[in-house]
């Protein structure tokens, strides 16, 4: 049994998540994780709420709430929309915890004892109307190398380089629209990633089996060349910074830690909050030197955070010189677009994860988001695929197996599982291509590539009918009841391995398919073992409610009216 360390990135606490967040990083982290624990590893899943910066600060003033009461609401809605989804975090933090605190404020001081952090005078933009500095992702403008004209501060997202806000050309207020900004002095800490650059690049190069895109970010960075980054903001709200005391710093009174420096910090932070609360040890999965050199370390993210993901992050815990897990696999997920545009938190475009609940159970969002997914491109959303996929996967292709197969028992077999015959070499061959997409499944499972599993998942599915429409039990009935019999036999132990396989994307419904003949086990199959002999005869069988319900065109023709379809729409009160 291996341990194994999930992280998914944050999700910032402005807001409930859209659909494209779900699909970058929280469900596939989730599936993952339930794969894993499904072949009997440790997992320990770990996210939180990302509480810190300027957006929270402007969120809590819009919602007239000060910050701490408005992150605390918004952190139980986040919680509740996850759980609501089946996102089985093992622990859902806060990066606002004291933890986090803790650790953020230890590593900027094992930097600076190893010559990694140094306080310069800075220039940064002041809004003159706004009576503020603007932190860098609230200073928008024209991108200086790739001409974008709605760069952000930090990062263009046109061309993905990282900037600073003064490489902006035509900057405005993204608080406020306002051009009346001029650059003024102030004090900043700076992390010298300059001095890290040859580690980061031997440490990117040792993961070898990293996926293209995760690498091939890293090393645009890279080769661009690092800069030192300013870890510090003028900000009220935040991880304070302080002297080597612990006290306050002189000249940085008032100051707090960058988001971006803190953020990943959580995910250590996260894990201490969970150990606290179960008893456990937190050190054994984060520290090298107390039994983290056998832990699996996986984080999911979309391609946006990659890059403070593999330089950042890593220059953190890199230059800190302890003995810090850092991460073995990383994934990384393009873009989920909204009929060709982006899915937009701040501006309502989409639909969010509260809404798509009250369109449909989530296991139908789960499916699509996994099976479809922006995993090797970016993807767009459109009603009209979502109810395809639905309709015929999971409805016409898994549910309809399940309530034919079920119903029949229960109609002519007195609703037990009966024994039949010996299998037929039709039998065998079935079950020698079932076995196929089994291991099939399997393998792109473990090498994280969800769309692939998804697809041999559904192929398992496909074999089923294909088995019963060839074997046909309810013609063999009438002139071979024992032939019959074994079909049955043979097919209802197909729906126990059908909800085995289906338990990693669809929590929800993969428990009712398994109680139909019986079952509460959900382990993941092995692609050899003996899955006929799973349901044994004489057990009751019983056929569940509709599993699936077709979504009609007028439900679309709804949906589309009110979420909008090319250009969005704000977002509705959910």
């Amino acid at each position: 049994m291996a341990r194994i360390l999930i992280t998914s990135a944050l999700p910032y606490i402005n807001g409930i998540k859209h659909l494209g967040n779900l699909a970058g990083s929280m469900l596939p982290a989730d599936v993952w994780a339930r794969f894993k624990r499904g072949q009997g590893h440790e997992v320990l899943y770990i996210c939180a709420t990302d509480e810190h910066g300027t957006p929270a600060e402007l969120a809590a003033a819009a919602a007239g709430q000060d910050v701490r009461t408005y992150c605390d609401e918004q952190h139980q809605i986040q919680k509740t929309a996850g759980e609501a989804f089946g996102l089985s975090y093992d622990w859902f933090g806060r990066s606002s915890n004291a933890p986090n605190r803790r650790l953020t404020q230890h590593f900027a001081r094992v930097l600076e004892d190893n010559g990694l952090i140094e306080e310069r005078v800075d220039q940064m933009i002041y809004s003159i109307d706004d009576g503020r500095f603007l932190p860098d992702r609230y200073v928008e403008g024209t991108c200086p190398h790739c001409g974008y004209e709605k760069a952000r501060g930090d990062q263009c997202d046109n061309c993905g380089r990282l900037l600073d806000p003064t490489d902006l050309k035509d900057p405005y207020s993204a608080v406020s629209g306002s051009r009346n900004l001029e650059v003024r002095d102030t004090r900043h800490l700076y992390l010298l990633q300059t001095k890290l650059e040859g580690r980061i690049r031997e440490w990117i190069s040792s993961k070898s089996d990293w996926q293209t895109l995760a690498r091939s970010i890293a090393l645009k960075h890279l080769d661009e060349g690092l800069i030192d980054r300013g870890i510090t903001r003028d900000l009220k709200w935040g991880v304070p910074v302080v002297g080597p005391d612990g006290g306050p710093r002189p000249g940085m009174e008032g100051k707090v830690f960058y988001v971006w420096f803190d953020a990943p910090i959580e995910y250590i932070g996260a894990t201490e909050e969970w150990a606290e609360a179960t008893g456990r040890s937190w050190r054994d999965w984060w520290r090298t030197d107390e039994g983290a050199d056998d832990v699996r370390y996986v984080q999911f993210m979309g391609k946006d955070n990659v890059a403070f993901h593999t330089v950042s992050f890593p220059a953190t815990i890199l230059g800190s010189g302890e003995p810090w897990k850092t991460v073995d696999t990383l994934k990384a997920f393009n873009w989920l677009n909204w009929y060709g545009g982006k899915f937009s938190t701040s501006q309502g475009r989409g639909v969010f994860m509260d809404q798509a609940l009250e369109l449909l159970p989530a296991d139908y969002w789960r499916w699509y988001l996994t099976a479809y997914g922006p995993e090797h491109s970016d993807s767009a959303f459109t009603w009209e695929q979502f109810q395809s996929a639905i309709n015929k996967d999971l409805a016409d292709v898994l549910g309809n197996f399940v309530n034919r197969i079920v119903k029949f028992t229960e109609s002519k077999f007195g609703g037990v599982v009966p024994e039949g015959a010996a299998l037929t070499d039709e039998d065998r061959a079935f079950q020698t291509q079932i076995n196929a997409a089994v291991a099939e499944a399997t393998a792109a499972f473990e090498a994280m590539e969800f769309r692939k599993a998804a697809q041999a998942v559904r192929a398992a599915w496909v074999l089923g009918n294909e088995y019963l429409q060839v074997a046909a039990p309810w013609t063999a009935f009438k002139t071979d009841p024992e032939r019959a019999a074994t079909a049955v036999r043979f097919a209802l132990n197909l729906v126990a391995l059908f909800a085995r396989l289906a338990a990693p994307v669809l929590p929800f419904t993969a428990p009712k398919i398994a109680a139909s003949v019986g079952e509460s086990g959900l382990s993941w199959p092995s692609a050899n073992e003996d899955w006929l002999s799973r349901v044994p005869v004489g057990r009751p069988v019983q056929a569940a409610e509709v599993l699936f319900r077709k979504i009609e065109d007028d439900q679309v023709a709804e949906w589309t009216e009110r979420f909008g379809g090319g250009e969005g729409q704000d977002r509705m009160p959910g």
